[in-house]
């Protein structure tokens, strides 16, 4: 999966498309993984532009845990935004909304991290 990174300041702003379910979720987590690794207290801080996603499943939701327990334990931050209806409501119901900063757009989740737009 294409993550389309784009650096703005010290945040780094990723923007996956289509479906992360079980088909996609393994590839959006291998996209993902390399851009942990720089996000860490003094390191990018990560915007996810959710904009470009469909659906996400549980396997999905899992992939992103994994990724925020990783940002977390090395300092770091990384937030979503621009989350779809659909997407949204699977966050909410698996209370997912409680584990991330949510924005509802780029501009906003770059004004919270500190990233130019």
């Amino acid at each position: 999966m294409e993550l389309q990174p784009q650096q703005s300041g010290r945040t780094l702003v990723l923007s996956p498309a289509g479906r992360i379910d079980h088909t996609h979720a393994d590839a959006f987590k291998l996209a993902l993984d390399p851009h942990l690794r720089d996000c860490t207290k003094d390191g990018v801080a990560l915007v996810i532009d959710f904009s470009g996603v469909n659906y996400i499943s549980s396997i999905g939701l899992r992939a992103l845990m994994v990724a925020i327990k990783q940002v977390k334990a090395q300092g770091g931050r990384m937030v979503l935004a621009a989350l779809q209806p659909l997407v949204l409501e699977v966050f909410t119901i698996s209370r997912f909304d409680m584990l991330f900063e949510i924005f509802p757009d780029r501009d906003a989740a770059l004004a919270a991290v500190g990233g130019a737009s």
